[in-house]
């Protein structure tokens, strides 16, 4: 659900890192994304094979695409996870943990894949948080062993 903090937060973020990520990418091959889809299978309508992080970094590839500012990211062309995606929870959070896989029994009952294990199991996004704005608190995942793990 979107709310009126994550915008901000995204472009306050991106802001206040540019100087470091201008420094560590002289040739400007990043691409930093704020609530554009990644698309991680192909799928009917095209929205559901994507999760659209509200913040995310990807070191190592040309901000444009085509000439044209990219307005998704296609995992499967690229072969390239982002290292950090970022939510801005609007509840308590529960929605940015959801491990529920992907399988026909789910699909079949209509339910999504959680996002957590999107992340975690397809995407493999090393380092992963979930800002809670209830709480004030930020948690972080780093990718070991296939597993997000607390840090």
């Amino acid at each position: 659900m979107k709310n009126f903090q994550k915008h901000p937060q995204s472009v306050i973020l991106s802001d206040s890192i540019e100087p470091v990520l201008a420094e560590r990418h002289p040739d400007g091959q990043y691409a930093i994304g704020q609530d554009c889809g990644i698309f991680w299978r192909e799928t009917e309508p095209p929205e559901k094979g994507a999760e659209a992080p509200d913040w995310f970094y990807i070191p190592n590839v040309p901000p444009n695409l085509d000439g044209e500012i990219r307005r998704f990211y296609v995992l499967w062309r690229e072969l390239l996870a982002p290292l950090i995606a970022l939510e801005f929870a609007s509840g308590d959070g529960s929605e940015e943990r959801d491990k529920t896989p992907l399988s026909r029994a789910n699909l079949e009952q209509g339910k999504r894949p959680g996002k957590f294990w999107v992340y975690e199991q397809i995407i493999r996004i090393p380092y992963y948080g979930v800002y809670t704005f209830q709480t004030g608190k930020l948690e972080v995942y780093n990718l070991v062993n296939g597993q997000g793990k607390r840090i």
